[in-house]
């Protein structure tokens, strides 16, 4: 039943009016509080599907954990340690996972009585924080319009978040406990006001908290703002290098393209396609060194915060007063993992791209703070010299309009300079560590000389390659480590290239194409009644078809050459989609996907089955 504690405290009152004198006064004094226990009850019966809420919270924090794991063993696997955003990335689908994780910091009258609940709703901060600072890479891979609105809805999201958890301190939902105690004379008395020192203590860690996720959205849109002009400048540099090692790589006339040459070409242009990529660019930011800085704070603070403020007797023992139940331990235990597994990528940012030579030099030039290079502010020129249009004919009317904009934009510039040179103070933490850490291993380098005196002998074999390195900012170099793992990526590709090769389509090629592959040459100056362009997939195909339909063929040949067309579409399908990019290539590529999958599966060709003399 709902109201069974109205109706205990209605039959205590019954049977207090009965056996004892109580006087009219004080029986109406506590039939007031009938209304009170009632609606209690009531709510408390509509809060009953919140134990599942939160599970449900708990759930989203797990997809979001498994998505940085993915993107940790993606980097690991790919020697990329500043770890790329593959599968954790800002879009319509994790932004609303997300905030559903979300759910215990914008809940504005959920009471958090217990001490496990406020580490909760505090982890959850924390877990928004360095969720966001593993985010950043992935703004990179983006258009300008789904960059402008996945920025604006993680605005919407963040500064919500915000909102409400400031509305939560100035109320005292975040921090009240209400309870009773009773005092050395046995008097009962309660305390419906903040514990002064657990309150004070949890409303400054979550103002913290709240300026960092503040901080992380301001990197977040100062970072897109740079992005939209680094991309242009470093694909003007990607042609540039690209030009020069296309003309290195033609042989005179006479002269045979020798192996090593040609593995060298390969090497230089996996390196520019490597240091030229969009989001390994955005790791080279000192806004994403200053998030990896912030992010690791945020991880201590909340560690600090589960061993003093909710310590594991308490959260094995439950201590949860709110309606979500003992739901609260799942998600402090789940966020609390997503903390420390998502501290780990943004982290190792600040450190894969550091030099590892350290040098007067190289230390000036990371001293140059308030020196702000021009891609962080060139868009913000670029939008205040351009006329806007507007749909006004009053003259005065457009000169107010663009007056505004022009403060408004010199505003941005000086907060944009502000912020790179704040986020390069930031980025000299992990960049005055490394030095530390240096100088100490080169002093136990020192005392222990004999054993480690094959110590950092392969830092200097990659010279070669450092032309190749597409960079924002050519006065610093790229870190060591980080062009050695992009020489051993490149090394381990060609290794596994020449061990996994194609066997089938080999034999093939070498016992049954003709000299000179004549009949392609043939095939391909013939008019066709269908055309298809620049388009291999579906001629390919559609012939495989033929001769797999032609009677008495034995299967094993068949079943090779099914084998030895599937070991070629590979190549054919990534020249296709790296050359024919427009609509109607994109329509012949998926016909000739579908004609495939249905041959290979089905055994048929539109719905007709193969070797039928119908066909």
């Amino acid at each position: 039943m709902v109201f069974n504690s109205t109706k205990e405290y209605l039959n205590i009152m019954h049977r207090l009016i009965n056996n004892y004198n109580i006087s009219e006064n004080i029986t109406d004094s506590l039939l007031v509080y009938v209304d009170s226990i009632s609606r209690s009850e009531l709510e408390n019966h509509f809060s009953a599907p919140m134990f599942w809420i939160g599970m449900y919270i708990a759930l989203a924090s797990l997809v979001c954990i498994l998505a940085m794991v993915a993107d940790l063993l993606h980097g690991f696997r790919s020697r990329k340690l500043w770890f790329p955003c593959k599968y954790f990335r800002i879009n319509a689908a994790f932004l609303t996972v997300i905030s559903v994780a979300m759910k215990l910091p914008v809940d504005l009258t959920g009471s958090m009585p217990g001490f496990v609940d406020k580490a909760a709703k505090l982890g959850s901060m924390a877990f928004m924080c360095t969720m966001m600072a593993n985010l950043l890479p992935c703004l990179a891979t983006m258009g300008n319009n789904e960059l402008l609105s996945n920025i604006i809805a993680l605005c919407v999201l963040v500064i919500t978040l915000v909102v409400n958890v400031c509305i939560q301190i100035q109320t005292g939902v975040i921090s009240t406990c209400i309870g009773y105690y009773v005092d050395p004379h046995g008097v009962i008395s309660m305390y419906d006001g903040p514990v002064i020192s657990t309150s004070s203590r949890i409303n400054i860690t979550a103002t913290i908290y709240a300026i960092f996720l503040v901080v992380l959205l301001i990197v977040h849109v100062c970072s897109s703002v740079a992005i939209l002009k680094s991309k242009k400048i470093i694909e003007s540099k990607y042609q540039k290098g690209h030009y020069t090692a296309s003309k290195e790589i033609q042989p005179s006339p006479g002269e045979l393209l020798t192996v090593e040459k040609l593995q060298k070409h390969v090497s230089n242009h996996w390196i520019m396609a490597g240091s030229g990529s969009p989001q390994f660019i955005t790791a080279c930011f000192h806004t994403t060194s200053a998030s990896g800085v912030i992010c690791l704070i945020v991880a201590l603070l909340h560690t600090y915060i589960i061993v003093r403020a909710a310590p594991l007797h308490m959260i094995s023992n439950k201590q949860c007063g709110s309606n979500y139940g003992w739901s609260m331990v799942v998600i402090l235990v789940v966020q609390f993992i997503g903390v420390m597994i998502g501290t780990i990528a943004p982290l190792s940012r600040c450190f894969s791209i550091l030099n590892l030579k350290v040098s007067s030099e190289i230390i000036s030039k990371r001293f140059k703070l308030f020196k702000v290079e021009c891609y962080w502010t060139q868009k913000l020129y670029n939008w205040k010299h351009t006329s806007t249009r507007l749909p006004f004919r009053s003259h005065n009317l457009e000169v107010v309009i663009e007056t505004l904009k022009r403060l408004i934009l010199n505003f941005c510039i000086g907060f944009q300079n502000g912020v790179v040179v704040v986020c390069k103070i930031i980025a000299l933490i992990p960049f005055l560590f490394m030095i530390c850490f240096l100088y100490c291993f080169r002093f136990m380098k020192w005392l222990l000389k004999a054993m480690c005196s094959s110590l950092g002998k392969n830092l200097e074999g990659n010279n070669d390659l450092r032309p190749s390195v597409l960079q924002l900012e050519d006065e610093i170099e790229l870190g060591e480590r980080t062009l050695e793992s992009l020489s051993k990526s490149v090394s381990q590709m060609i290794l596994q290239g020449a061990k996994n090769q194609p066997k089938n389509l080999m034999k093939l090629i070498l016992g049954k194409s003709t000299s000179d592959f004549s009949g392609v040459k043939m095939f391909d100056h013939v008019d066709h009644d269908v055309p298809f362009g620049d388009c291999w997939r579906l001629p390919v195909v559609t012939l495989t078809t033929l001769v797999v339909s032609l009677p008495k063929i034995e299967k094993e040949e068949v079943d090779s050459l099914l084998e030895s067309i599937r070991e070629g579409l590979v190549y054919v399908k990534m020249v296709e989609e790296s050359l024919n990019t427009t609509d109607d290539h994109a329509s012949f590529q998926k016909a000739a996907e579908t004609l495939w999958l249905e041959i290979i599966f089905d055994k048929k060709w539109l719905g007709n089955e193969l070797q039928d003399p119908v066909l």
